[in-house]
């Protein structure tokens, strides 16, 4: 096939519907970038989505689609449970790769990961995009500037009800821990504690305490911890999703001030500081994963570091494996 100048083509395995708005659409709209190949099982599906989205190359093995010449990076968008057996095989391909979070199904996984692109020439990237978007890159500059002070801590309180899928007989792998790693703790909080160590540096140490209130599934659906960071700051939340409310909210509490935002909701963004006090609203792009996308490519090309390496979200798998050890 023709390849324009300097242009990184792309595979995905696992074309669900992660991919169908979140990600998918901005490998072809990133300068750079194309997506040229997908793969699924069910060839039906696969077919499908080849064709709403223009994609030249289909695949029902993941092999197959990792060893053609024509793709440079594949973007691994399967659940957990896989991520370690399809990362080795693209690793050993020397290409590069970009995993769903979490990263795998725990820090060994991770582990081996890492160690196995450590042997390559290739780049090793995770989807905490939230790292890439403006909304968050807002938020770290008012505390890069010192907005409020010295940042003592930071609290998260996330919850939800049942979802009618929590609340069906039908199988969800997002509650399966074999294949997830835990429950919706694991699917959701990994964001929210990733993107508070791109803000406030590497937390270093963490407990937890993790129940199954409900008893709808085999995870843990109630998580309370706290957390150490490097700096000297400290942490602390909690999610159920057994609640009657929806809520999410993180408040950053500094010595002059505090900043409040949410990790999933668009809400404004809240300074609130000795020095002065400000909101500010910031839309995400249509496509969630646009700027983490246009971040791997600017990586590839020789610019400017991704803030979200393999070895930045293996971090983050540690942080929940102490979250939840011991716990159910």
């Amino acid at each position: 096939m023709t390849r324009k100048p300097d242009q990184i083509n792309w595979g995905i395995i696992g074309c669900g519907n992660v991919t169908e708005v979140k990600s998918g659409p901005a490998f072809n709209k990133v300068d750079g970038s194309s997506l040229i190949a997908v793969m699924r099982r069910n060839r039906e599906k696969l077919l499908d989505y080849a064709t709403r989205h223009s994609v030249p190359k289909t695949y029902e093995s993941a092999e197959a689609l990792i060893h053609d010449p024509d793709v440079d990076a594949i973007y691994v968008a399967t659940p957990p449970g896989s991520h370690r057996e399809y990362a080795l095989k693209v690793a050993a391909a020397n290409k590069h790769c970009c995993l769903e979070k979490p990263m795998a199904l725990n820090f060994a996984e991770c582990q081996d990961i890492i160690a196995a692109f450590e042997k390559t020439d290739a780049q090793l990237f995770v989807a905490y995009y939230r790292r890439s978007l403006p909304r968050f890159n807002k938020v770290k500059a008012w505390l890069d500037a010192g907005k409020i002070g010295t940042v003592r801590h930071i609290n998260w309180h996330f919850s939800r009800p049942p979802s009618r899928a929590d609340l069906s007989s039908a199988y969800d792998w997002r509650t399966d821990p074999q294949v997830a790693g835990g429950g919706h703790f694991v699917d959701l909080a990994c964001h929210g504690l990733d993107l508070f160590m791109y803000l406030l540096g590497d937390i270093t140490e963490a407990r937890g305490i993790a129940r199954n209130q409900q008893n709808l599934y085999d995870a843990e659906d109630a998580v309370s911890a706290c957390w150490a960071f490097g700096s000297g700051a400290m942490g602390s939340g909690f999610w159920n999703f057994g609640a009657r409310e929806s809520v999410d909210e993180v408040v950053i509490h500094g010595s002059e001030g505090a900043i409040r935002f949410s990790v999933f909701d668009q809400q404004p963004l809240i300074l609130d500081a000795t020095a002065g006090s400000e909101m500010v609203e910031i839309d995400h792009p249509e496509n969630i994963q646009y700027f983490h996308i246009e971040n791997m490519i600017q990586h590839l090309k020789g610019g400017r570091r991704h803030p979200s390496l393999g070895t930045d979200a293996c971090r983050v798998s540690w942080v929940m494996d102490r979250i939840l050890a011991g716990s159910l």
